[in-house]
């Protein structure tokens, strides 16, 4: 029999610990929320107290005007939100009057804009100034004193003026115009076609031999 008694004092034990932990636990709790109380009542007096103050003081300053109220607790507390809401309306429209300054810069600097184009106008003018294709051909040929082939015109002319596309089948036909024209002159040397600048001599001699009587 004693054996069972001894696990049955432990559990009580252990249950009366806490028990008398938790008992402590709401004694302190009580008083805590017990001195919040109190606190909190001391400061509904006060404010209770100034209510009264302030109630009096504005009906002795509204006696003339339509200040009275029958809730004088609410009524004191509208003032002061519409002064606030005066202030805060004023702040607001001193921005308002400088938008419309600020808008009105921003509308006279896109004014300014149309002056910009102009450095695009002296770009359109520039390739205009350019000379043609047809002119870079013909300087080229008379500054060379070798005849020259189309390759080699194209290879010239594009290290000239890296800026332009020069094809070597255009300059051949560039070339070939300017044979007919009579202000070139194309020899063949094998399978290659060279050409030269035509000089005046042989620009007529060229012109001559064209001419339907010359071949009669």
């Amino acid at each position: 029999m004693p054996e069972p008694t001894a696990p049955v004092t432990e559990l009580t034990s252990q249950y009366v610990s806490q028990v008398t932990n938790d008992l402590e636990h709401n004694v302190k709790e009580q008083e805590r929320i017990t001195a919040e109380i109190a606190a909190l009542q001391e400061q509904l007096a006060a404010l209770q107290h100034d209510q009264t103050i302030l109630v009096n003081m504005r009906q002795a300053l509204g006696v003339a005007t339509s200040l009275s109220a029958p809730a004088p607790a609410e009524g004191a507390v509208v003032p002061a939100p519409r002064k606030n809401s005066t202030t805060a309306s004023d702040t607001r429209r001193a921005p308002k009057k400088a938008a419309p300054e600020q808008s009105g810069r921003k509308k006279q600097q896109p004014a300014k804009k149309p002056a910009a184009p102009k450095p695009s106008a002296k770009k359109a003018t520039g390739p205009s100034a350019q000379p043609t294709l047809v002119e870079l051909v013909r300087r080229h040929l008379a500054e060379q004193q070798e005849p020259r082939s189309a390759a080699e015109v194209t290879d010239a002319l594009d290290k000239a003026h890296p800026d332009r596309e020069i094809q070597t089948k255009v300059i051949r036909t560039t070339l070939e115009n300017l044979v007919a024209r009579n202000n070139a002159q194309r020899t063949k040397q094998g399978s290659s076609v060279f050409y030269t600048l035509a000089t005046a001599s042989g620009s007529a001699a060229n012109a001559e031999e064209s001419r339907p009587d010359a071949a009669e």
